[in-house]
C-alpha cells in the first residue's frame, strides 16, 4: 500500500514551534484509511557549546548530511529526532530547509530540562552549577533536545508537555530520597520533556507521545538515574493508561483520553531483556492492552536499534514506535545497512500504519 506523503491544509503560521509551507494535492475521504510512516532517530545531532548545531546547520555539515541521508532513505512522514539541540525554531528551520529539501512543512519543539541550572547541589559535589546540577544534565540549556516533523498538520494549541511535572508527586515512584534528601521535592521527573503532540491525519487525531528518558546509567550505587529512566517511562504508561495524578505544564489534570489513537515514540534507554536499566522498566508500556509492539527488525541484528560499546553494554534494542491497538500495522524496520559508517550510535526504526 502505497504511503500518503501530502495532504491539503488551508495555509497558516502556527504558534509555539509549528510552522507551515505549500502542502498540496487531495486528500482521501476523512472515513478513508491513511496509510503513513511514523518514525524515531536518535541522530546525536547535540553539540558541546550552544549555537554550535545553528552554526553547523547553516552551512554543510557532514554528519548531519549523514543523517539526512538516513532519513531520506526511510521517508518518513511522522519523524521524532532525539539529541536534537533546542535552540527555539532556528536549528529545526535550518535542518529541514538545508538537508530534508524542506519536505517537513509543520514541526513541535520546545525547551527541555538539559542543561537548566537547578540551584541545587543536585550530583552532591560540594559545588552548585555544571551539568550534574541541572535539572536534566546538561552543559547548556536545550542539549539533546527533540524535535517532531511531520507532513501532516500539528494540533499546536492542543500539544501537551510535561517538563515541569515534579518526581515527588508520582505516587509510589522510586525517588531516592536517601540521595537526594532535602532537595528531592524540588526535583522534576522528565530529563528533557514528555510531549504529546496531536497530529491531523486527513481529519483524524493521532497522538504522538514523544520522550527520551536518561540513561539508567552514570550514577552510584543508590542508582538514581536506574531509578529515574523507570519512572520516566512509567509516565508515559500512566498517561496512556489516563492517569488523573499527572498535570501538564498549564496545570491541565490527567492522561489521554480513552480511545484516543497514539504513537510512543523515542530513544527510551531500556532494553527488555539486557542492558543496566531497571528491571520491568520498559514492560510498562510493552505490557498495556492498549499498546501494540511491532518489534521492527534489521537483517543482521534483529531488535537492537543502538550500537554501543562492546562488549558491555554491546547493541541494545532502546528506540522505539509503539502504536495503539486501534491502529493497523503494515510493516516495520530497524534501518541498519551493513557496511556503512553511520553518523550515530542509534539506528532509525519506522512502522507503516494504517489510520
Amino acid at each position: 500500500m502505497s504511503r500518503l506523503v501530502a495532504v491539503t491544509v488551508t495555509l497558516a503560521v502556527m504558534a509555539a514551534g509549528c510552522s507551515s509551507v505549500n502542502p498540496t494535492a487531495t486528500d482521501p475521504a476523512p472515513d478513508e484509511p491513511s496509510s503513513i510512516r511514523v518514525a524515531t532517530f536518535n541522530a546525536s545531532l547535540n553539540r558541546p557549546v550552544a549555537g554550535q548545531l545553528v552554526t553547523d546547520l547553516s552551512g554543510e555539515n557532514a554528519q548531519a548530511r549523514a543523517v539526512a541521508d538516513v532519513i531520506a532513505a526511510n521517508s518518513p512522514d511522522v519523524l521524532l529526532v532525539n539529541e536534537f539541540d533546542y535552540s527555539g525554531q532556528d536549528a529545526v528551520t535550518l535542518f529541514n530547509d538545508n538537508y530534508l529539501e524542506g519536505q517537513y512543512p509543520y514541526f513541535f519543539t520546545a525547551p527541555v530540562n538539559t542543561g537548566v541550572d537547578s540551584g541545587l547541589d543536585l550530583d552532591q559535589d560540594g559545588k552548585l552549577g555544571g551539568p550534574g546540577d541541572a535539572w536534566g544534565f546538561g552543559q547548556f540549556p536545550g542539549q539533546y533536545g527533540m524535535v517532531v516533523y511531520s507532513k501532516f498538520p500539528i494540533a499546536t494549541d492542543s500539544v501537551r508537555t510535561f517538563q515541569n511535572f515534579l518526581w515527588k508527586d508520582m505516587p509510589d515512584s522510586l525517588l531516592p530520597r536517601d540521595y537526594h534528601g532535602e532537595v528531592s521535592d524540588a526535583l522534576r521527573l522528565s530529563s528533557k520533556s514528555h510531549w504529546d503532540v496531536p497530529i491531523d491525519v486527513n481529519g483524524k487525531t493521532l497522538h504522538v507521545l514523544a520522550s527520551h528518558p536518561t540513561p539508567p546509567s552514570f550514577d552510584g550505587p543508590e542508582d538514581r538515574n536506574g531509578k529515574r529512566n523507570h519512572d520516566e517511562i512509567r509516565l508515559s504508561a500512566d498517561y496512556i493508561s489516563g492517569a488523573d495524578y499527572l498535570y501538564d505544564d498549564n496545570g491541565v489534570r490527567g492522561g489521554l483520553e480513552d480511545g484516543a489513537s497514539f504513537v510512543m515514540l523515542g530513544d527510551q534507554n531500556s532494553d527488555p531483556v539486557d542492558g543496566d536499566s531497571v528491571a520491568g522498566a520498559i514492560a510498562q508500556v510493552l505490557d498495556l492492552p492498549r499498546v501494540q509492539d511491532p518489534a521492527p527488525v534489521s537483517a543482521e541484528h534483529g531488535t537492537d536499534t543502538a550500537d554501543f560499546a562492546d562488549p558491555t553494554p554491546g547493541d541494545l534494542r532502546v528506540d522505539y514506535v509503539l502504536p495503539s491497538d486501534d491502529l493497523t500495522v503494515i510493516d516495520s524496520a530497524v534501518h541498519w545497512p551493513s557496511g556503512t559508517e553511520h553518523p550515530s550510535d542509534h539506528r532509525l526504526v519506522w512502522v507503516d500504519l494504517e489510520i
